[in-house]
């Protein structure tokens, strides 16, 4: 007779597949990374227009277009070798500092702590623009931003961590810059790079810099956002299990 293959029981040794890996983004990255792909393969498909998930204020404003405040944030750019790279650094850096440990601003470096973080960069991305595009090429769209916003974040709560760009090994501090400079030497648009810098300069320093150097906790997260996400990091709670049947004592109905 042949041999035949052990039977694989509880998946030991299986290949995770795409929906197994999405599922194992922690919550904040992978609903970042689903909204992204569903925005930028709706405007690459042509489902909807781009002009649709701009920023646009007099929008918001007029027609009551809300969306507009969280679109720009999940359109990632036409399909081309940038985009793919900007996903990609989505998804790597917003894990490594979710699930690493973010800056502590009340509820344990935290999920919520996270949320609270990217709230604020979103918030003074929201009004600095306007102030920006006068005199900057900025589109009003703000994905790669807050890529950038969160890469300087995390590079500033680890900046002795061993990187590498495009297999140079270099420390974390010095990365935002490594990938600013080779943007610029390349020709390509930067500006919005610089913008998400800028931002996340401003809110390390706020939450990093001020309570060391002058010894005020000015960022605090929410109450809300805590009570939501807890303290630390979020996990869901596990759906109860059915309970056991009762056992049929004594016979009756068989």
């Amino acid at each position: 007779p042949f041999a035949q293959p052990a039977e694989n029981r509880g998946g030991v040794g299986d290949t995770p597949g795409p929906d197994q890996w999405f599922k194992s983004l922690p919550i904040i990255t992978r609903y970042w990374f689903g909204a992204t792909m569903l925005v930028t393969l709706s405007v690459n498909f042509q489902v909807i227009s781009a002009y649709q998930i701009v920023f646009s204020w007099p929008a918001i404003k007029s027609k009551f277009e809300l969306w507009r405040l969280m679109t720009p944030f999940c359109y990632a750019g036409p399909f081309d070798f940038s985009t793919l790279i900007g996903c990609y650094m989505l998804v790597q850096f917003s894990k490594q500092y979710e699930a690493g440990g973010p800056f502590n601003t009340g509820a344990g470096g935290g999920t919520a702590d996270y949320a609270f973080c990217l709230l604020l960069g979103a918030g003074a991305m929201l009004l600095t623009w306007p102030l920006l595009v006068g005199f900057f090429p900025l589109p009003p769209i703000f994905c790669r931003n807050m890529i950038y916003y969160v890469l300087y974040i995390w590079s500033k709560r680890n900046p002795t961590a061993q990187a590498n760009i495009w297999g140079f090994p270099l420390q974390a501090m010095y990365l935002p810059f490594a990938y600013l400079a080779m943007t610029v030497f390349m020709g390509n648009p930067y500006m919005d790079m610089i913008h998400g810098i800028i931002v996340g300069h401003i809110y390390y320093f706020l939450v990093d810099v001020v309570p060391m150097v002058y010894g005020k906790d000015i960022m605090r997260t929410p109450q809300f956002l805590i009570d939501y996400f807890g303290v630390g990091e979020y996990r869901p709670q596990a759906a109860p299990a059915n309970p056991a049947p009762a056992a049929n004592r004594g016979g009756i109905f068989g």
